[in-house]
């Protein structure tokens, strides 16, 4: 797919909600809605925030085996991204994707214990446009 980077980067950009996909202690598939995306670096690595007491973080803790699904629905398109998530809970990532009004979520800010990111790093994926799929991979 050319220039793939480009045009799913815009996409994710512009979303208003991302669904992620963590395996649970069942071998079973947990989908969740989620807020967009807080940083990205290329479609490689996907930031975003939740809560470190959260099912989902006790999912990847254990197995950090992902999917991000973002869609413009719009243009009826979407992306499917596979890889891994890891729970990162130091303080520079913390600070890294904090902004003002999440207060609002974590009450004692960026120090909250309860606040953690969510990093992803995408290995291949599947983008969907103009009733055609493509699958890709992700270097």
């Amino acid at each position: 797919m050319r220039d793939a980077e480009k045009t799913i980067g815009n996409m994710i950009d512009n979303i208003s909600v991302s669904i992620i996909s963590s395996v649970d202690e069942e071998g079973f598939p947990n989908t969740k809605a989620m807020l967009p995306p807080r940083k990205r670096d290329g479609i490689k690595y996907i930031f975003f925030t939740t809560n470190t007491s959260s099912m989902r973080v006790r999912h990847y803790s254990k197995n950090p085996k992902a999917c991000v699904y973002c869609f413009d629905q719009r243009f009826f398109r979407g992306v499917m991204l596979k890889g891994t998530m890891e729970v990162l809970e130091d303080s520079k990532s913390k600070k890294m994707i904090w902004r003002d009004g999440d207060e609002k979520y974590y009450p004692e800010g960026v120090t909250d214990p309860d606040y953690c990111v969510l990093k992803f790093t995408a290995q291949n994926g599947r983008y969907y446009s103009n009733f055609k799929s493509v699958n890709f991979e992700i270097r």
